[in-house]
């Protein structure tokens, strides 16, 4: 994939994350793809199977989830990186703000790889 096509797939993934769109967000990865919560040592295997529970607790834990400002590193065809800003919100109204950074690696047109690095808690345990 071409640089311009690696960012829009992270955009696309990062917009169906924050709408909370389950079905979205599942799109942007491969089956097999492995999730790797790097700071925390936590893997997840599948898309279908660990990943959507990641993804159903995460959804389920916030009121909103929101990522921005982000940064892009990419080296074409297959791997892109980004830094970023993470804002969640819980139902009380309680909010926190992360620094992270995703590594993403690119089989078929889709996430085969995601590599995590946050601040802050694991949201996505």
């Amino acid at each position: 994939m071409q640089h311009d096509a690696l960012v829009a797939l992270v955009e696309r993934y990062f917009t169906a994350v924050d709408r909370k769109d389950l079905a979205g967000t599942l799109a942007c990865l491969a089956p097999e793809v492995t999730f790797t919560i790097a700071t925390y040592e936590t893997v997840y295997s599948g898309r279908d199977t660990e990943v959507r529970g990641m993804f159903e607790r995460l959804f389920a834990r916030y009121a909103a989830v929101w990522h921005g400002d982000f940064r892009y590193v990419v080296e074409s065809p297959t791997l892109v990186a980004c830094q970023f800003q993470v804002r969640n919100q819980a139902a009380d109204g309680q909010k926190w703000t992360k620094s992270n950074a995703n590594f993403f690696r690119v089989r078929d047109g889709l996430f085969g790889d995601v590599q995590v690095y946050m601040s802050g808690d694991n949201s996505l345990a």
